[in-house]
């Protein structure tokens, strides 16, 4: 008995999307960790990076009252 897989070019096409796609979406997906991690291994503050602006300001007239 001979079996013979057989995929038609559009499902071809839509599996070789759907692993492009998976892949090349890795980095985005973690950019967050792997910025993290760079960060602190420059020695970077990430909690300086994630503090709103305004509560890094010094100037006092910006501050809401």
């Amino acid at each position: 008995m001979h079996l013979f897989g057989y995929i038609d070019p559009g499902s071809g096409s839509l599996l070789l999307q759907a692993l492009l796609a998976a892949i090349l979406s890795i980095p985005f997906v973690f950019r967050r960790t792997i910025g993290g991690f760079w960060h602190r291994l420059r020695g970077a503050g990430v909690d300086e990076e994630r503090a709103p602006a305004k509560a890094r300001t010094s100037d006092p007239s910006t501050r809401d009252s």
